[in-house]
């Protein structure tokens, strides 16, 4: 693998595995709807400066249902599900909770994609699915009482497995960072529901929390897309994908550095099960397409 698809790799998985603490410092003065909204105008804005340079061109309008649609589910459902999760969700048990997101991709594959799942792929499936059930009860030591943050955390995962699977025609017509662009862009325009009161919030937030949500929306919500989609675009996606695994490691990492968080044993070993069954998933389940 060439240096400079390893370096955009890095330039991805970093900023998306930091992202997690950066939410949960934000969350200290913003509420998860404004963070959601001050991250994804910032994240606009950085998409509007690279569009401007490289003078990228409109979506054809027949596209642009498909377009609002995939970026409903994939930037405004995904994030504010994830923010309102992370009040409640640790960050590195939240990394581990979205890094099961292949399953869905694999389980949705299969239902719309005619694409088979061998036997090791259902077994994993199952496994990962076990690492999920003790990761949303990791809360509650000794009883199984499920936390709701995990479970509006799994369901950000599942909403970007729906973005991830059926935006594969649309990124090969306009390319993946143009159409990264267009999807962040209407991604955006629904959270607008959530500006009153946002002005107010942050004047009175502290300058940490404010430049933690200005970093979310400049590096893992706006130029971590599109080095990553440089490298897929110069890599196997099979290969560049697989660096996705270490990125609930580095964001359990980054959350004790940079705000003292330890998850519970019960989440570590939930969280070491499900990537067990993701990586059974994507290894040994091959899918192989119907004749």
């Amino acid at each position: 693998m060439e240096a400079r698809v390893l370096l955009a790799i890095a330039l991805t998985i970093l900023p998306w595995a930091s992202a997690f603490a950066g939410i949960r410092a934000g969350l200290q003065d913003y509420s998860p709807a404004h963070l959601t909204l001050l991250r994804f105008l910032v994240a606009s804005s950085v998409m509007l400066v690279y569009a401007l340079l490289v003078r990228m061109p409109l979506p054809e309008r027949r596209d642009w249902p498909a377009i609002f649609g995939l970026g409903f589910l994939g930037i405004t459902v995904y994030h504010t599900a994830l923010n309102f999760g992370q009040v409640t969700v640790k960050a590195g048990p939240a990394a581990l909770l979205i890094a099961v997101g292949p399953v869905f991709v694999a389980l949705m594959s299969y239902f719309f994609l005619r694409e088979r799942l061998s036997a090791w792929g259902w077994l994993g499936i199952a496994v990962a699915f076990t690492g999920v059930a003790l990761i949303a009860v990791g809360n509650h030591p000794g009883s199984f009482q499920l936390e709701p943050g995990a479970l509006l955390i799994v369901l950000s995962a599942l909403v970007t497995s729906v973005y991830f699977v059926f935006q594969r025609r649309l990124a090969r017509k306009y390319n993946p960072l143009n159409f990264t662009a267009y999807t962040i862009w209407a991604g955006t325009l629904p959270l607008l529901v959530f500006w009153p009161g946002l002005f107010s919030e942050v004047q009175a937030a502290s300058p940490q929390a404010t430049w933690s949500v200005i970093y979310l929306g400049v590096l893992p919500g706006g130029l971590s897309y599109l080095t990553w989609n440089y490298a897929l675009s110069r890599a196997p996606a099979s290969q560049v994908t697989s660096f996705l695994y270490v990125s609930p490691v580095l964001a359990t990492l980054i959350a004790y550095l940079w705000l003292g968080e330890v998850p519970g044993l019960l989440a570590l070993v939930g969280g070491g099960i499900a990537l067990v069954g993701v990586i059974i998933v994507n290894t040994l389940g091959r899918v192989t397409r119907d004749a």
